[in-house]
């Protein structure tokens, strides 16, 4: 099993462009299963998460083709030969789930397991449920196995769904499924990230209806078929965050290109208020930092708020900063599993509940750490930076599910990574 082997203590230089969004890229690989047509994508990210959705369209017989880069990638689903989505792919990347709508939409029912993923804490698809039966579908649990079926020779019908909570995914599930409903469905209390705003963009280009995405109210016009279309993936919001918390924290200058700035407010705000220089222009982010940072507090809450996907990197942030942070996580309950690991290289971390105390030191040492999940893996990167001497993670396949050689594109900014067996 791969390990990275960090050499603490080199600043962080250079230019860096931002790959594609995963969590764009993964709905908009489903929304393929809605037409006969073909969905041609740019701008895919090469990770364990988007190859895993390959093998899971391909498996119902989504023709999938890449090019030679790897970042174009061709989705056909003229002929499905199966409306099952399997545990032993399903239970390695919750966003499996994502198949449920299209299937349900177009094929008139699904079969999809439980889903997995990482351990972070309960993330229940109730909502997707509770939205898929205010369209029509009737539902039931068959041996860990979401069962979904619509009225033979019906499509699925409109209807006004409040969610008790913002979900993303769910969000995007009951927006897929609604686009082919017959009528008109609104969805309230929808998730405004940005990713779900891409979401219906593609959807558009292949002739749906949808409109208020990035808003708190969705509305879906139901048509009878949709086409191909041709769509490139937003850049990634989350790898920025990721990159530019590295910068801080290594006292380094680099600029991100094929960003997108306006997706990062609550990020940068954070950044300039440890300290950090921020200049910013249409499509690129510059981070400079010559201090020690200053320790920052924040709470994690859906978009527009602070991203709990970039609250495991600022927490590795404010182990080195000068000060006390208190670091609030309001999404998921067991999102502070990456703490152990960080108090193994010297952190001063104490956890009250759902809030983490981060009492800065001046200097971390290197270890060996496990990484967790997806985003503590890459919080040990950035303290594996920063830390003094040798600093070797394991289990970095949490890493690789959504960061693209990240590794080498770190070396090409002045850190020395080896990846190792």
């Amino acid at each position: 099993m791969d390990k990275l082997r960090i050499r603490g203590g080199n600043r962080l230089q250079g230019t860096l462009q931002v790959a594609g969004a995963k969590n764009a890229a993964l709905p908009i690989m489903a929304a393929a299963l809605l037409t006969h047509d073909e969905l041609q994508l740019e701008n895919v990210p090469r990770l364990a998460d988007t190859a895993t959705m390959a093998r899971l369209l391909s498996g119902m017989g989504v023709a999938v083709e890449r090019d030679g880069q790897g970042q174009r990638i061709h989705l056909r689903a003229k002929d499905l030969a199966s409306v099952e989505a399997p545990y032993q792919l399903v239970k390695t990347m919750r966003a499996s789930i994502l198949v449920l709508g299209p299937l349900l939409a177009r094929q008139g029912e699904a079969r999809v397991s439980l889903p997995g993923g990482c351990a972070i804490g309960s993330r229940p698809v109730d909502q997707h449920l509770k939205g898929l039966q205010a369209l029509g579908a009737d539902l039931h649990i068959d041996q860990g196995y979401i069962v979904a079926r619509r009225s033979a020779g019906r499509r699925l019908r409109g209807a006004h769904i409040v969610t008790d909570l913002v979900t993303v995914t769910g969000t995007e599930n009951l927006m897929m499924a609604a686009t082919l409903a017959e009528g008109e469905t609104v969805i309230e209390n929808a998730a405004r990230e940005p990713e779900v705003v891409d979401l219906a963009a593609c959807l558009n280009r292949m002739g749906a209806r949808v409109r208020g995405a990035g808003s708190d109210r969705i509305v879906i016009e139901g048509v009878e078929r949709l086409h191909g279309a041709s769509h490139r993936i937003i850049s990634d919001r989350i790898e920025s965050a990721t990159f530019l918390v590295a910068v801080a924290a290594t006292g380094g200058d680099v600029t991100l290109v094929s960003a997108a700035p306006e997706t990062l407010d609550a990020v940068l705000d954070k950044l300039r208020e440890a300290g950090a220089d921020v200049q910013l222009g249409t499509d690129w982010v510059r981070v400079r930092m010559d201090r020690r940072p200053r320790a920052v507090s924040l709470r994690t809450a859906p978009y527009p708020g602070f991203p709990t996907d970039a609250q495991a990197q600022f927490l590795a942030l404010n182990c080195i900063a000068d000060g006390v942070a208190r670091i609030s996580e309001n999404i998921f309950e067991n999102r502070f599993m990456h703490v152990l690991e960080l108090q193994r290289l010297g952190a001063q971390i104490d956890i009250e509940g759902h809030t983490a105390m981060v009492r800065g030191v001046e200097q971390l040492s290197g270890a060996t750490v496990m990484a967790t999940d997806l985003r503590a893996s890459a919080s040990l990167v950035i303290a594996g930076l920063i830390a003094q001497g040798d600093t070797t993670i394991e289990r970095i396949y949490h890493l690789d599910r959504g960061y693209e050689a990240m590794e080498q594109r770190l070396n090409a900014l002045g850190a020395q990574i080896d990846r190792v067996r």
